[in-house]
């Protein structure tokens, strides 16, 4: 299959998953499907249903024999099993079949909400490459700490170093994170190199913390826990603002205090703003925001 080959070609991946007992689903359900699989950022999704009378598929006209069995037998699938694949790149194929899969794990109860699952996440990726700033970007934060082993790899493949960082997850929701942070100079000025900061840059933005760590910073890190998503879990609520005490609404608006509110021009004079007519964010008011 072409479009596989090329993903591949480029260092992408191909991944699959295996519904049980789906393959009778419609053309509007495998629809469905997609559009999940397209709002996690897929660029599409290719079905394979394990029938009675064999395999249909609109790519199988495209695949041989031996591609078949390895798509669909060689995976663990049966008859009367559906099976999805998305070609992408690791990230795209992580979140999108992810998405499926907590899907999945609603429509066929799978997943036990009274169940409570944790997991801790670590070996994140240190670095990510951005396309368009052509330079390497921080996958959770720039100060973070690395794998000693993988220190060599940030002169020859900065992708596959391994960060010091570490989640909590509960029922498929983070509750915490945090790292092990860089405490020497030199290394936090590498990371700030391959993310395209110039000495001079470095010096204007992170000076102060580049100072601190030359004159002696001790190892440090830590971790902050969402104690509310944690409460939600507790609670069986699917949404964090039920257990929140003063929740702001979905247009960001404090209902208890009234806020944002109107200010003076006074106010806005002591702290240097100006007032500027915003249309787009909300076309229900002509009233004038503060930004």
């Amino acid at each position: 299959f072409q479009a596989f080959a090329d993903v591949l070609a480029n260092g992408g991946q191909v991944k699959c998953l295996v519904i049980p007992r789906c393959a009778s689903y419609t053309r509007r359900q495998l629809d469905e499907l997609t559009s999940i699989a397209t709002q996690a950022g897929a660029k599409g999704l290719a079905t394979l249903a394990l029938l009675e009378d064999g395999i249909r598929s609109p790519i199988a006209k495209f695949l041989s024999e031996t591609e078949l069995a390895a798509l669909t037998r060689d995976i663990g699938a049966t008859t009367g099993d559906l099976v999805l694949l998305v070609g992408d790149s690791p990230t795209v194929v992580a979140k999108s079949l992810a998405a499926l899969r907590e899907e999945f794990g609603r429509r066929l109860e799978l997943a036990d909400p009274r169940e409570l699952a944790f997991c801790w996440v670590y070996e994140f990726p240190l670095l990510e490459w951005d396309d368009e700033a052509n330079r390497w970007d921080a996958t959770h934060n720039p100060f973070s700490g690395y794998l000693e082993e993988d220190a060599p790899l940030l002169a020859t493949d900065p992708g596959s170093v391994r960060a010091k960082q570490y989640d909590l997850i509960g029922n498929g929701h983070e509750l915490g994170g945090g790292s092990i942070r860089l405490h020497r100079r030199k290394d936090q000025e590498r990371i700030f190199e391959l993310m395209g900061h110039s000495r001079e840059d470095q010096a204007e933005l992170f000076g102060a913390l580049l100072d601190a760590l030359e004159f002696g910073a001790p190892p440090h890190g830590g971790i902050a826990m969402g104690i509310d998503r944690l409460v939600m879990l507790l609670a069986d609520e699917a949404n964090i603002r039920e257990v929140i005490a003063f929740p702001k609404n979905q247009r960001g608006v404090d209902l208890m205090f009234h806020a944002p509110s109107a200010v003076s021009q006074e106010q806005l004079d002591e702290l240097g703003l100006v007032m500027k007519l915003v249309t787009d964010l909300d076309k229900s008011t002509e009233e004038p925001q503060a930004i």
